[in-house]
């Protein structure tokens, strides 16, 4: 869990504004719609660290699959809440990462979510994982200094 964790542990933070179509009949943000959040920070993440390709995503062949998300749900969001997603990249492994997310109502600065996930690179040929490429490990260094390299 990263229940331990708190926004000054971030570099990376993307908001949102919770949608109409994203609240549920009770009027809270329906408890899907976060995981949709944890993907568009990750996706900004990647542009914001420099690891998206050149020519756009998908574009260079390369594939990574999302093989786990987490989620504790500690409060709500509402209609028109603005919502702050903090995201990293907190382990790096052979053929895998994981990150750590918060998200983070803007008027009350109360932490309402917080999450994990973990993405594992494949070869494109075998849809097997495979390593990490060296480049891809250096551009997250550079970006996120505390990520852990537990690579064996």
């Amino acid at each position: 869990m990263t229940e331990f964790l708190s926004p000054k542990d971030f570099k990376h933070k993307y908001n949102v504004t919770v949608r109409f179509h994203e609240v549920d009949m009770l009027g809270v943000c329906n408890n899907a719609v976060y995981i949709n959040f944890f993907e568009t920070a990750r996706l900004e993440y990647i542009k914001a660290a420099g690891l998206m390709p050149e020519k756009g995503i998908f574009s260079d062949g390369k594939i990574f699959f999302m093989v786990r998300n987490e989620i504790n749900y500690r409060s709500h969001a509402y209609y028109d809440d603005v919502l702050d997603i903090y995201s990293k990249i907190s382990y790096i492994k052979n053929s895998s990462f994981g990150y750590d997310h918060l998200i983070v109502k803007q008027k009350t600065n109360e932490i309402i979510v917080d999450g994990k996930g973990v993405v594992v690179y494949v070869d494109p040929m075998t849809r097997k994982s495979s390593s990490l490429p060296e480049s891809f490990i250096e551009k997250v260094k550079a970006f996120e200094s505390s990520v852990k390299i537990l690579r064996e």
